[in-house]
């Protein structure tokens, strides 16, 4: 009994990419025009495929170029323009035979995406450190210390020693291993990407948590930027603990907290 048209499409999407080809092969021969839709369906996927291997293998070329050093650490920071919450900096190490698709600039990157990855980078890296400066502290030395900070203990949190990093445009004083600055690294290197969605996602995930302590200001939604309706909130009920006092200047008069 042939197979259906329902059977053939099933098995198409439930193989790997790399299961394809011989599918095509066993069914060329079948002119009905619901086999053949699937099977262009199936080879624009294994095309988008191939496209995102070479594109991952672009990635790679930092990697490749230092592949001398035993432990390349990428590192990134989110949050240095928000009006409240935290900077937050992620550093990874990913394994030297690194298979991760699909890494790129967190910022380009859909917040589903971006989770699914966090889940896949925090199972394979080697290594991955998280690092806080919070918006006290950022009033305190101002955010781009308070940056260097949180990109310090990122560092100092990883269960293994890097011997050269990859940043995203920045040299992180006070460390002593090599660094490399890269600018708009987080869309050049695959290390660097993957520590901007470690960063993003561990930054928005408190930012979801402050909206439930303080949820006049939508930081579920704004995690902490200057949209709109947070500035009027701002206006209205003044900041809370975890404004940035000196970012909010042009919005309050006062900046004793509401909370």
């Amino acid at each position: 009994m042939a197979e259906t048209i329902q059977d053939i499409k099933m098995k198409l999407q439930a193989a790997k990419e790399d299961e394809l080809p011989a599918l095509f092969s066993a069914y060329e021969q079948d002119m009905r025009s619901g086999v053949r839709k699937e099977i262009e369906r199936a080879r624009k996927r294994l095309l988008a495929y191939e496209e995102e291997l070479e594109r991952t293998e672009k990635l790679k070329q930092y990697e490749r170029q230092y592949a001398m050093y035993a432990h390349i650490c990428g590192i990134d920071e989110v949050g240095r323009g928000p009006l409240a919450g935290p900077v937050v900096a992620g550093a990874v190490i990913l394994p030297k035979e690194n298979d991760i698709l699909y890494i790129n600039d967190s910022k380009k990157l859909s917040e589903k995406k971006r989770e699914e990855l966090y889940e896949v980078i925090m199972e394979k890296a080697v290594a991955v450190g998280i690092g806080y400066s919070t918006p006290e502290r950022i009033d305190e030395i101002n955010i781009l210390q308070a940056t260097y900070e949180a990109m310090r203990e990122a560092v100092s949190q990883l269960s293994v020693q890097p011997d050269l990093l990859l940043n995203d445009a920045v040299t992180i004083p006070l460390l002593s291993m090599k660094q490399v600055p890269i600018i708009k690294g987080d869309a050049k290197s695959i290390s660097i990407g993957a520590a901007s969605i470690i960063a993003k996602v561990t930054r928005d995930r408190l930012m979801v948590e402050y909206d439930s302590l303080y949820p006049a200001y939508g930081f579920a939604s704004n995690k902490g930027y200057g949209a709109q309706a947070h500035i009027d909130a701002l206006k209205k009920y003044g900041p809370c603990p975890i404004h940035r006092k000196s970012f909010i200047t042009h919005f309050v008069d006062e900046v004793e907290e509401s909370y």
